[in-house]
């Protein structure tokens, strides 16, 4: 394993200098599958759950999380995100809900923690 990039030689955290790395398109992927009971998952596609539109503001949520990444997350650069994709959909088994989520970012640093 290679040094750690976020600690100077003293062992002291600190954010790393992105200033000389060149602008470029970056992608991110991500998925997830929730398991959950069948009866939850049938309430939320048919849309009788009383947390209202359970996927739709999962989807809110992802969004507003990526938005939110450096805020949340310490060390981590803020990021000019030019498109961020959340899909929630049931699966055909009826026991899950299959989460992926993309984020396209143009800049100096990785776009994988958003």
């Amino acid at each position: 394993m290679g040094e750690f990039t976020h600690f100077d030689s003293d062992g002291k955290a600190i954010m790393v200098d992105v200033g000389n790395k060149p602008i470029t398109e970056r992608v991110a992927r991500a998925g997830a599958t929730v398991i959950m009971a069948a009866e939850t998952l049938r309430m939320i596609k048919d849309g009788t759950h009383h947390k209202g539109d359970v996927l739709g503001i999962a989807r809110i949520a992802g969004i507003m999380a990526a938005k939110r990444t450096s805020d949340l997350i310490p060390l981590c650069h803020p990021l000019e995100i030019t498109s961020v994709k959340v899909e929630a959909d049931c699966d055909s088994s009826d026991t899950a809900v299959i989460i992926t989520a993309m984020c396209l970012v143009s800049g100096r640093t990785g776009v994988e923690m958003e």
